[in-house]
């Protein structure tokens, strides 16, 4: 992300523009962008300012508060998202070190948005015994501040992994019958 803040002139600049760019459908307040990029709401107001005067966003009118909303009808759209798209990655070591302030994974297995697989049901899937649930909450929602999108995400302990295995579980089976990327496997898959 160094290299795109200085293209883009700050880092929070490309967490609005992600989050921006993977949710074009979506009206937001000031206040929902701040939160989903865990920036403050005065940086977010002056990046929304220059989105705008910049046309790739637009404030809805007659709406209280201000939502804005990704402008479809911007001159280069296509190609900034398919920009954006290709240039936002989180390392996968910096991922597992997020990851385990939660606790000590067993498991981490990446789907769906990591993958490019989009009718997956779940992106991220962590299996541990020791898991602080509101910890990994909030790993994850770091990493959703990064990446400017939600991640859908299931956790399991490690007996209830497995039985789910063995009985091929559907959510199981859209993650490990389909593309995915095992970040930690200390159960042996």
């Amino acid at each position: 992300m160094e290299l795109l803040a200085k293209l883009f002139g700050s880092g929070a600049r490309i967490k609005t523009l992600r989050l921006f760019m993977f949710n074009k459908d979506v009206a937001l307040t000031v206040a929902e962008v701040a939160l989903r990029t865990k920036l403050s709401k005065e940086v977010v107001r002056r990046e929304l300012i220059e989105l705008a005067a910049a046309g790739l966003i637009r404030k809805k009118r007659g709406q209280t508060p201000p939502r804005y909303q990704t402008n479809s009808r911007f001159e280069h759209l296509a190609e900034l998202d398919t920009f954006i798209r290709e240039t936002t990655s989180i390392r996968p070591k910096n991922m597992v070190d997020i990851l385990k302030k939660a606790g000590p994974p067993r498991l981490i297995a990446l789907s769906g948005l990591f993958t490019g697989v989009q009718q997956a049901q779940i992106d991220l899937l962590v299996v541990g015994d020791a898991l602080d649930e509101r910890s990994l909450a909030n790993a994850v929602h770091s990493l959703e501040a990064e990446l400017g999108r939600e991640i859908r995400y299931a956790t399991f302990a490690t007996p209830d992994f497995r039985y789910r295995l063995g009985i091929y579980d559907r959510l199981l089976r859209d993650v490990f019958d389909y593309p995915h990327r095992l970040l930690i496997d200390k159960i042996g898959l």
